[in-house]
C-alpha cells in the first residue's frame, strides 16, 4: 500500500516521501530508516493523489538518466547539463522539476539531497545510486548502471506484454463475432421461425428470445455493459482490490510461483546494481525490499536482520525463502569469489530466461485452447440456429 509521508530530514530540512508498506508502522519505520528524523504526517495515498501531487505528468526519469549521461560524457558540468535539459524541455512540469535541481545543487547541495527533496519524481533506488558515487566521482557509471538495470527490467517487461498481445486479439475478434451474431444474426433467424417458435428446442427458443431482445435494446445493453466495465475498473484500481487480486493469484500454484520468480529476479538485479555501486549489504537489502509483495518484504527484512547478526547472504536468503536451488548455489559461489555484485545480476538474468520460458510455454499452449473455445461458442450458436431446419428436413424424409 502507498503511504504519503512528510517529515524533517537528517540536514534539517521538509522532505516529502512515497512509500510502499504493509501499514503506517512499516512506512514509519521505512522513513526513519531513510534518514527522517521526526516524522510530521503519514496517511494512505490512492494513485489520483500521486498523479495530481506530480503536477499531471510522470516525470520522465529514464529518458532523464539517458540524456544527463549523455552531457556528462560529452565534457559539460552537472549543472551545465541539468539546464541544457531544463531549456529543451516543454513539458512544464519537468522543468519544474529540474529548475528545482539546479536552485539546490547551486545553494551548495549535492546531486541525491536535490534529488531527495523530490521523491515524486526521484525513487529512492535512484537517489541511492547516485548517492553511492558521490564520495568518488564516478556519476557517469552510476548512470549507466541504472540504465542498464532499467532496460533489463522492460526487456521483461515487454516480453510479458508482447506474449499478451495476440490472446486479448482473439478474445477482442472473438467477442465482436458473437455480438454480431447475437445481435444481428439470430433476430433475423428468428423472424423465420416466427410460426413455429412452440415447437423449437427449448434452448434455440432461448438463443432467439436472447438474440430478440439484444436487438431490441442494444442500445441500453451496450450502456449498461459499458458501464459495468467502468465500475469494475476503478474497482481494480483500488489499493484493496489490488492487494485482494495479488492475494489470490499467489496461492494459484502455477501462476504464484512465477510471480515469485519475477519478484525475486528484482530483487537480486537491484541487490546487484546497489552493491556494485559501492552499497552495503543491509543498506542495499533495505532498499530493495520496498520492490518485493508484502510476504516477500517481511522475509527480506528478517534476512536483512539475520545477516546484521553475522549470518552469511546465503544462509539468510536461504533461511526466508528468497532463493531457488541454483540462485543459493550461484550465492554460495559469489561469496567464495568476493564477487557477490555480479553473481546477483547472474542470479537475476537466470530468473529472467527460466520466466520468459514459461511464458513462451504458456502462450503456445493457451492460444490453442483460446482460440478452439471461442470456435466451439459460434459454432454451438450456429447450430442452435439451424437445429430447427435440421429438424424439420428429417421429418420431411
Amino acid at each position: 500500500m502507498k503511504f504519503l509521508i512528510k517529515a524533517l530530514s537528517d540536514s534539517g530540512g521538509v522532505i516529502s516521501l512515497a512509500l510502499d508498506a504493509t501499514d503506517e508502522s512499516d512506512a514509519n519505520r521505512q522513513a526513519r530508516a531513510r534518514g527522517c528524523s521526526n516524522v510530521l504526517s503519514l496517511r494512505p495515498a490512492n494513485s489520483w493523489q500521486l498523479q495530481r501531487l506530480r503536477g499531471g505528468q510522470r516525470f520522465p526519469l529514464a529518458l532523464f538518466n539517458q540524456e544527463l549521461l549523455a552531457l556528462l560524457e560529452a565534457g559539460l558540468t552537472l549543472v551545465e547539463s541539468i539546464e541544457a535539459l531544463a531549456e529543451k524541455e516543454a513539458q512544464n512540469s519537468t522543468r519544474t522539476t529540474l529548475d528545482r535541481l539546479i536552485e539546490q545543487l547551486r545553494h551548495g547541495r549535492t546531486l541525491s539531497q536535490a534529488m531527495q527533496e523530490q521523491p515524486y519524481d526521484f525513487p529512492v533506488l535512484y537517489v541511492s545510486t547516485v548517492r553511492a558515487t558521490e564520495r568518488t566521482g564516478d556519476l557517469t557509471d552510476a548512470l549507466k548502471r541504472y540504465s542498464a538495470y532499467e532496460s533489463q527490467l522492460e526487456v521483461v517487461r515487454k516480453k510479458v506484454i508482447s506474449a499478451s498481445i495476440y490472446p486479448v486479439l482473439l478474445m477482442v475478434a472473438g467477442t465482436l463475432v458473437l455480438v454480431f451474431l447475437l445481435g444481428y444474426v439470430v433476430p433475423r433467424f428468428s423472424m423465420v421461425y416466427d410460426d413455429v417458435k412452440g415447437n423449437l428446442p427449448l434452448v434455440s427458443r432461448l438463443l432467439l428470445e436472447l438474440g430478440t431482445f439484444l436487438s431490441a435494446h442494444g442500445l441500453l445493453v451496450a450502456l449498461a455493459v459499458l458501464g459495468a466495465l467502468v465500475a469494475t475498473g476503478r474497482v481494480l484500481f483500488t489499493v484493496t482490490a489490488r492487494r485482494w487480486i495479488g492475494a489470490k493469484l499467489w496461492h494459484i500454484p502455477a501462476v504464484g510461483s512465477r510471480m515469485r520468480l519475477y519478484q525475486l529476479a528484482r530483487f537480486y538485479r537491484t541487490l546487484g546494481m546497489l552493491l556494485r555501486g559501492g552499497t552495503p549489504v543491509v543498506g542495499a537489502l533495505d532498499m530493495a525490499s520496498g520492490l518485493l509483495s508484502p510476504a516477500l518484504r517481511v522475509s527480506a527484512e528478517r534476512a536483512r536482520e539475520a545477516i546484521r547478526e553475522g549470518r552469511t547472504i546465503s544462509e539468510a536468503m536461504e533461511l526466508h525463502g528468497l532463493t531457488t536451488p541454483v540462485a543459493l548455489r550461484m550465492l554460495r559461489v559469489g561469496e567464495r569469489s568476493g564477487r557477490m555484485d555480479e553473481m546477483m545480476e547472474r542470479i537475476a538474468a537466470f530468473l529472467d530466461e527460466e520466466i520468459a520460458r514459461w511464458v513462451d510455454w504458456f502462450t503456445r499452449l493457451f492460444e490453442p485452447m483460446l482460440m478452439a473455445f471461442i470456435g466451439l461458442v459460434i459454432g454451438a450458436i450456429v447450430v442452435l440456429m439451424y437445429m430447427p431446419v435440421f429438424e424439420l428436413a428429417g421429418s420431411i424424409q
